[in-house]
């Protein structure tokens, strides 16, 4: 521990905004790399936490290989939120609630081990594994607005984007939606055909089809309030040209999620399109949080022209 703190010291503020982006571009990969062992059956691959088998490695078997894989990807992640941590600490007029939710994104990233081995002592009870997908977006959450911090810690910050009932809406109803769209979306999963191994597990007990009808109006409501928005953004684009450029990448990906979804359920839910469809799930989450945070607080370089 001490060894890593001497390092981390001498970061500069262009150093720390590497490390914080590096730490949630790593969370974001825990996140996909996570469905993927799911979506390919790989569950179970190493049924006796923290072991794989007899041993603490892999000896043989794919799914086995694509488990241990997941776990040493997201001890990467566990890693680099720790060092983020750890580097916040000695940021010199770093703000102290940046810090903490540095805190919190290595505290909740480290609850991601036991609720991992509470997963597969259940065996991949559908419950547990959404718990385990939604806690890793949380922790993605997190690290996104530690990494707007480090960006504001080099480059400053700009004034308030927009009239205040633009802010608390980009905020106070967009944060929620997009909760919503995710965890009905988790949900969707939950009752579709991948339960995460070949056999043994049970799934959530609800009509897919009755999960997608929810999940879909609750997209319907995340794409109207992308578009409000959209708008405001916009008539801001002379001001904070950033911002809306932020805004159009959230449009894009929104449109092809849209368009993965349609396509996945008409075709019995492919896990390859499942993937992508999760993939998109997490970049949506992130963008999300990344406008209704700096609509509030925006980085200086994302108010120029």
């Amino acid at each position: 521990m001490e060894a890593v703190a001497v390092r981390v010291r001498a970061l500069s503020p262009v150093g720390f905004l590497r490390l914080a982006a590096l730490s949630c571009f790593s969370l974001f990969v825990v996140v996909t790399s996570g469905a993927f062992v799911r979506l390919s059956g790989s569950g179970l691959g190493c049924d006796n936490w923290p072991r794989c088998g007899d041993k603490p490695y892999p000896e043989k078997g794919y799914h086995a290989f694509v488990e241990f894989s997941n776990r040493m990807v997201a001890l990467v992640g566990l890693g680099l939120t720790l060092a983020t941590w750890l580097a916040s600490r000695r940021m010199d007029r770093f703000p102290r609630r940046a810090r903490l939710t540095a805190l919190a994104a290595f505290l909740v990233a480290a609850a991601q081990i036991p609720l991992g081995a509470i997963t597969i002592a259940l065996k991949l009870n559908p419950l547990a594994v959404m718990a385990h997908f939604l806690l890793g977006l949380t922790v993605l959450g997190l690290a996104v607005i530690v990494l707007l911090e480090a960006w504001i810690y080099l480059d400053g910050s700009a004034a308030p984007a927009g009239p205040r009932w633009f802010r608390r809406f980009a905020a106070w109803a967009g944060i929620p939606t997009a909760l919503a769209l995710v965890t009905t979306g988790a949900v969707a999963t939950a009752s579709g055909p991948h339960p995460g191994a070949s056999s043994g597990v049970r799934r959530l007990g609800i009509d897919i089809r009755d999960t997608v009808y929810v999940h879909v109006r609750v997209a319907t409501a995340f794409a109207i309030g992308v578009l409000v928005v959209g708008y405001v953004l916009w008539r801001l684009r002379g001001s904070y040209l950033g911002l809306f450029r932020i805004w159009l990448a959230l449009a894009f990906v929104a449109g092809a999620q849209a368009v993965v979804g349609e396509v996945q359920y008409r075709t019995a839910l492919p896990w390859q399109l499942v993937l992508v469809h999760v993939l998109l799930a997490a970049s949506i989450w992130a963008l999300t949080l990344t406008i209704a945070y700096a609509v509030w607080r925006p980085p200086a370089p994302l108010a120029r022209k």
